[in-house]
């Protein structure tokens, strides 16, 4: 995650630090996606070397959180405090429009149970890590972003697996009381240990910060393998529905984002962080819950997920890029 800093261009360009923040930024952006998309092939053609991988899949993840909170700082929690409103209002919009979006196009598409809870799943899940670096390139507001996407994760244990048993539970048995303690264990302890090394290491950290990023994209990379090796028979049969749900969920999920930005009255630069915090999801979790809880088959959306919503995001963020902030 990048640190909180809301700038322009301009600034950017003033300011070598920010400049090269922003280089940086935007290089993640591009390599990504295609580190992801390269571990999703590798995971399909593959895929006797990564399912031995599965039972790691947790632990993976938990390396992503404790990234995650190495990069939070009392400012960035600080911002809930001097802007309640905005950060209730993207925490709202998140976990209200992804999980409904997920839920009306499972049941329009007419999913089999096991991909419409894995749908399903994407969308109860708390924001991506990649969010915040989209509504930077965006010039939108990245102290509201870390602030909407540190909450959003911070309230997983008991958001996710209510809206989740809520959603899906007519497709498929859910166990609302283990998945609560599996995101606990995979997320919320991790983060704030990761926070907490932030805050006592002060040194340490500060020299291992520019590494998170690519550590993070190269931990995800391995997840989508292994859940693309889990599912590796069935996704030639699977993969176009799939795809087409995915699509439609993230654009509903950004398109929508900002649309609550604009009705909630935010300025610009706070809707343009509203459509990546509503947009982009921690699929990560999700394909972790999946494989844990459900089929391999069940983690298929949360994989195509990290793929494309990375994609669109970068997409998005350059085209807002490129529009004049309305206030």
């Amino acid at each position: 995650m990048l640190e909180a800093t809301n700038t322009t261009s301009n600034s950017a360009v003033a300011n070598p630090a920010l400049a090269a923040e922003a280089k940086i930024a935007r290089v993640a952006v591009t390599v990504f996606p295609l580190l992801v998309i390269a571990a999703g092939v590798a995971g399909f053609l593959a895929p006797g070397v990564f399912k031995p991988l599965a039972p790691s899949v947790p632990y993976l993840l938990g390396i992503i959180m404790f990234c995650m909170g190495l990069t939070l700082t009392p400012p960035d929690f600080a911002s809930v405090a001097r802007r309640p409103w905005a950060v209730a209002l993207g925490i709202v919009a998140h976990y209200v429009i992804m999980p409904g979006a997920g839920w009306l196009i499972a049941v329009l598409l007419q999913l089999p149970p096991e991909l419409a809870v894995g749908l399903i799943l994407v969308g109860c899940a708390p924001s991506g890590t990649a969010s915040n670096v989209m509504a930077f390139l965006a010039k939108g507001d990245v102290a509201l972003s870390v602030a909407v996407a540190s909450v959003s994760t911070l309230i997983a244990p008991l958001v996710t697996p209510a809206l989740t048993l809520l959603l899906a539970g007519s497709f498929l048995h859910i166990d609302a009381g283990a998945m609560v303690l599996d995101i606990v264990k995979t997320v919320l302890l991790p983060v704030v240990a990761g926070l907490l090394a932030r805050l006592f290491l002060k040194n340490l950290v500060a020299k291992v910060l520019p590494a998170l990023p690519w550590a993070s994209a190269v931990v995800i990379s391995v997840i989508v393998a292994v859940v693309v090796a889990g599912s590796a028979g069935k996704i030639v049969a699977a993969g176009g529905i799939v795809f087409l749900a995915v699509v439609l969920h993230n654009g509903f999920g950004l398109g929508l984002g900002y649309l609550a930005g604009k009705v909630g009255r935010l300025d610009g630069k706070a809707r343009r962080a509203l459509a990546f915090e509503v947009g982009m999801q921690n699929s990560g979790l999700a394909a972790t819950l999946a494989t844990a809880h459900f089929t391999p088959l069940a983690a298929l959306p949360s994989a195509v997920f990290s793929v494309w919503h990375n994609i669109s995001g970068a997409l998005v963020a350059a085209w807002l890029a490129r529009k004049p902030l309305q206030d």
